[in-house]
């Protein structure tokens, strides 16, 4: 299963984390930006920045981290040029051996989630042609319209060996306004809880492998360790997807709830930190993937001091 592809690459890697490619335009160095001044349109120049800035940075990281997780408003955010960066990426970054976490949090039931399985996870059929529009290894989704969202993907997941990422318990702030709050039923639980369980049904349909993990995994922030370790121990067969580390405030030592015996179980991410490394350091722009790559070698040895991978 698609897990266990990821998994194999945190093993080879030793490295249990992803780097989001959340390309903000104010993140990418001026030396990069000027390179484009003579394109007219400045949505189609900002998408070619963003699509060089991001082929640099995975040069610099694909033999450190086993992952990236492009975020998709990023790229929406400048229209088709930027949805078609975003499909540059995709494809780079699995050239370059890496996994891809598409970061939509897709959201719908029927045939308008079929129709997200296909571009983000399968295949469409084009005169007779099968393609894939996006092509990612794994997409992040919105749970919470029950099994009638989530079923539509679980045939791509098989068939292309894909897997998901639901939400359960966000990193954000807020996310206990809903997520926190008891169902009474016997014995009552969270509602980021019973998504947990959900998670762990609906992986029974895609189980995994090698590991142990199905293609069913869930979003569980860094921000909140306890909820961590909590859900940890409640999901044995669900693989974690843990936002928050670093500029969010997550620590090295709150994310080690995530793993399980063997260091294994989760994959934490940072974006900010790693994309605007050469910020902090005050380095040169020119830099900026040489920064990145030694942001992600210190997150790297940052956390697997806390997870026991080996």
């Amino acid at each position: 299963m698609s897990f266990d592809r990821l998994i194999d690459r945190i093993i080879e890697t030793k490295n249990p984390s992803v780097a989001g490619l959340d390309p903000h335009y104010s993140y990418i160095p001026g030396c990069i930006k000027a390179k484009y001044d003579h394109v007219e349109n400045p949505l189609e120049a900002a998408a070619l920045a963003v699509r060089e800035y991001n082929f640099a940075l995975i040069d610099a990281l694909c033999d450190v981290v086993p992952a990236v997780k492009p975020q998709a408003a990023y790229y929406e955010m400048y229209g088709w040029y930027g949805m078609k960066a975003f499909a540059e990426t995709v494809t780079y970054a699995q050239k370059k051996g890496l996994f891809v976490i598409a970061d939509g949090k897709r959201n719908d039931i029927g045939s308008t989630m079929e129709a997200y399985a296909a571009a983000h996870l399968g295949q469409v059929e084009i005169r007779g042609q099968k393609l894939s529009p996006f092509g990612a290894d794994a997409l992040t989704v919105n749970g919470y319209l029950g099994t009638d969202g989530i079923a539509p993907l679980l045939p791509a997941c098989k068939e292309f060996d894909k897997g998901i990422f639901v939400l359960a318990k966000t990193s954000n702030p807020s996310s206990g306004e809903l997520q926190d709050k008891k169902v009474y039923a016997r014995p009552s639980k969270t509602v980021y809880e019973l998504m947990g369980g959900m998670c762990e049904t609906w992986g029974e349909e895609v189980p995994g492998v090698k590991y142990g993990y199905s293609a069913v995994g869930a979003v569980v922030g860094a921000t909140y360790p306890e909820q961590l370790s909590e859900l940890r121990e409640k999901l044995p067969h669900t693989f974690f997807l843990v936002p928050g580390y670093g500029a969010q405030g997550g620590g090295a030592e709150g994310v080690a709830g995530a793993f399980d015996k063997q260091g294994l179980g989760a994959i934490v991410n940072s974006s900010r930190a790693i994309l605007c490394a050469w910020k902090k350091e005050g380095c040169p722009e020119e830099e900026f993937a040489q920064a990145a790559r030694r942001e992600a070698i210190r997150m790297r040895d940052d956390i697997v001091q806390h997870t026991g991978l080996k």
